[in-house]
């Protein structure tokens, strides 16, 4: 016997990539599309983006985004992939679209957009406004269990209470979207059901780990310096005696270690017992010993805190620093020896940090790792093992730098996959 399928598309995951799949994919295909949701609501995720502000999008050109994002087998996989649903829905494209909806956008000055009222809740009422209007078919609480690829389309599993009681539930579709995020913040949905559902069809998949996570460190020694933020600081990853990567951002000391933009863009790098050397002057070592040695000849007199203080630290990081190198209170910079001198220039432009454990997915903003990028077709987001199955949005093996480089990551896959489905319907 033929099972017809009931509906065109059936879209897992409510998320920005899924909701947003679906509403382009029904702008063309009409009615037909049913979106499955674990959660209660759509797009919970979304909510907390931009600590509720939702940064949407960044303002740069689209030809600087693709080194914006990790993932894949090599260096640059990620980006390359990416390529096709960038140029093809663009960060302009993004906004353009909101815009028709009546939505008004600021940037910042480094490049960040976000809606004028700042409300994630603004960008949501419209996702869910169009999928209304275009007849959309949403379900929520209801968990996808099972995936099956028939002669004619897919047979989804699911199970979801109902006035109370779980009931299962089954639905065939003739292409289906895989969109259900990654691992990181689980208590928004985001539980990794995606990889299990893929693995199912065949599909293998990178081990997902914590991305655009704060940095532990071992026996940290700066917790007083806890809420300090620097802009440009400089940032060497160590593992054995390799040096494995350098960048520069803005820094923030916590009561337990690092984070703020640099080292979260950097976490996907960075593993546990890693060396991680930090610049929080604003001139490399040589320049800052040669500056330092100068001011403290001309001021042989002062106290040696207050010319490091003089430098470019702040007064209570020149005091911290000036304590672990065994500086006492009352030392002048006539008294302080070489060896003393360049313990400061070290903690100033190399300080090092060995990683004890990185932020866990329950921190994590994003999720590194998730659905082989080898195993999907770039050019319409199709898996290139299963005709018909389609993927977009943090479960695949991409995970984008801080500052809305995921959310468009969401946006442009999820309108390629849409672009990808009507033709795989009309095949």
């Amino acid at each position: 016997m033929t099972i017809v399928p009931n509906y065109k598309a059936i879209i897992i995951g409510a998320g920005s990539a899924g909701l947003f799949a679906a509403i382009r994919l029904a702008e063309t295909a009409g009615k037909g599309i049913l979106l499955l949701e674990r959660g209660e609501k759509p797009c919970r995720k979304l909510l907390l983006t931009g600590s509720g502000q939702c940064n949407i999008t960044h303002a740069g050109k689209i030809a600087d985004f693709p080194a914006r994002y990790g993932g894949g087998a090599r260096h640059e996989s990620a980006g390359r992939f990416l390529k096709p649903a960038l140029y093809g829905f663009t960060n302009e494209d993004l906004l353009s679209w909101f815009r028709a909806q009546g939505v008004k956008f600021e940037t910042e000055e480094n490049g960040k957009v976000f809606p004028a009222d700042r409300r994630a809740s603004s960008i949501l009422k419209v996702l869910q406004t169009e999928a209304e209007r275009l007849g959309v078919r949403i379900e929520t609480n209801r968990r996808v269990c099972g995936i099956e690829r028939l002669p004619e389309g897919f047979l989804i599993r699911a199970e979801g209470l109902k006035a109370g009681v779980l009931e299962n539930v089954e639905y065939h579709g003739a292409a289906v979207l895989i969109a259900t995020g990654g691992a990181s913040y689980p208590r928004t949905g985001s539980s990794g059901d995606g990889y299990a559902l893929a693995a199912l069809l065949g599909h293998h998949i990178v081990p997902p780990k914590a991305a655009l996570a704060p940095v532990f460190v071992k026996d940290f020694a700066l917790i007083c310096l806890a809420g300090l933020s620097f802009r440009n600081a400089g940032l060497t990853i160590r593992r054995g005696n390799a040096k494995k990567l350098e960048m520069e951002g803005d820094l923030l000391i916590t009561h337990e270690g690092l984070s703020g933009p640099l080292i979260l863009d950097a976490s996907r790098h960075i593993d546990v017992g890693d060396l991680l050397e930090i610049r929080f002057a604003n001139a490399a070592i040589e320049e800052f010993r040669a500056r330092l040695d100068a001011a403290l000849k001309s001021n042989p007199h002062r106290l040696v805190r207050t010319v490091l203080a003089d430098s470019g630290l702040t007064r209570s990081m020149a005091e911290r620093f000036c304590d672990l190198a065994c500086i006492g209170q009352e030392e002048t910079a006539a008294a302080v020896p070489r060896a003393k001198r360049e313990t400061l220039c070290r903690l100033a432009c190399a300080h090092p940090f060995e990683v004890e454990k990185l932020g866990s997915m329950d921190a994590a903003m994003v999720t590194a790792g998730g659905i082989d990028l080898s195993e999907v077709n770039a050019r319409t987001m199709e898996s290139r093992l299963v005709p018909g199955l389609f993927f977009a949005g943090e479960v695949l093996d991409i995970d984008g730098d801080s500052g809305g480089y995921n959310l468009q990551a969401a946006f442009s896959t999820g309108a390629l996959a849409a672009r990808g489905m009507l033709f795989a319907l009309a095949r």
